[in-house]
């Protein structure tokens, strides 16, 4: 009995799949959206006022929240920062 993947991690798998830039993505919109969630019960912020702030509509901002829906743009995730008093940090990782 051989074992091909023995001694590989998850992201070997994922890789080898072709999902791991998809599964990738999702996972860091999940804690971004957990993040601002987080921030904004931190300051009491309803979703409405959250969205005045951005200066966008409540319907952009439950895209934003949306944790499958990676379609984010930098300007969007800067606003959600600035309207909660938080600045962006980004960073590529070595892999």
């Amino acid at each position: 009995m051989t074992k091909q993947n023995l001694g590989s991690d998850f992201d070997d798998f994922l890789a080898e799949e072709g999902m791991l830039e998809e599964v990738t993505a999702v996972a860091v919109k999940r804690v971004i959206a957990w993040q601002i969630e987080q921030e904004m019960k931190a300051q009491k912020m309803t979703k409405t006022a959250m969205a005045k702030k951005m200066r966008t509509s409540r319907a952009s901002l439950n895209r934003l929240l949306d944790e499958n829906d990676t379609s984010l743009t930098l300007t969007t995730l800067a606003g959600a920062a600035a309207a909660l008093g938080r600045r962006i940090k980004l960073e590529l990782a070595p892999v």
